[in-house]
């Protein structure tokens, strides 16, 4: 049996999406989407405030999957040889102890996520996504042109701060730039 445990949103999640909804009030999106987790659901709502923005979830989006480690406590984790692959060595990760996601195949969800998104709306359409460390850290390196493999890299990739503001430009022809990282002067 798989239980599935949705953490909940704190004050301090609260406060920082709206804040970074305060930071975005004067871009207009077309649309916002998430992950299917309550937590990013109500983050993602927090944001868009008042406004009418369409909000989608996307199950791309979610969290890598971390299989029967999921609610165990990180200390405990950290002495496992698998857990220092997952922070260290991405490559050498193969989610074999915990029946977990590896970055390879977050890598393909994330990225397929992506692109459903930019298939279904107009060139030049803002659009808003929100998701979690793991997915989002990878991402944005990809887009950054990291790989999987390295994607930990320190020169590669940084981890993202909640409610973080990164900016991306998609042209169909170009294809990604990344115009701003990890911004989160919203929340000072």
């Amino acid at each position: 049996k798989t239980v599935v445990v949705q953490p909940v949103l704190f004050i301090q999640g609260i406060t920082g999406a709206q804040k970074t909804g305060v930071a975005l009030q004067q871009v207009e999106f077309t649309a916002a989407y998430s992950s299917i987790l309550q937590r990013a659901i109500d983050t993602t709502s927090h944001i868009i405030g008042q406004r009418p923005i369409p909000l989608f979830q996307h199950c791309g989006l979610n969290e890598q999957s971390f299989g029967s480690w999921e609610g165990m406590q990180i200390a405990d984790l950290r002495k496992l040889t698998e857990f220092k692959q997952l922070t260290n060595d991405p490559a050498a990760y193969k989610a074999l102890s915990n029946g977990g996601e590896t970055f390879e195949q977050l890598a393909v969800r994330a990225m397929d996520a992506l692109c459903d998104i930019i298939k279904v709306h107009q060139s030049g359409a803002n659009i808003l996504v929100v998701s979690h460390g793991h997915t989002l850290r990878l991402l944005l390196s990809l887009l950054g042109g990291a790989t999987w493999e390295n994607h930990r890299d320190e020169s590669k990739s940084v981890s993202l701060l909640n409610t973080s503001i990164s900016i991306v430009k998609y042209d169909s022809e170009i294809g990604f730039h990344i115009e701003q990282l990890n911004d989160v002067a919203h929340l000072q």
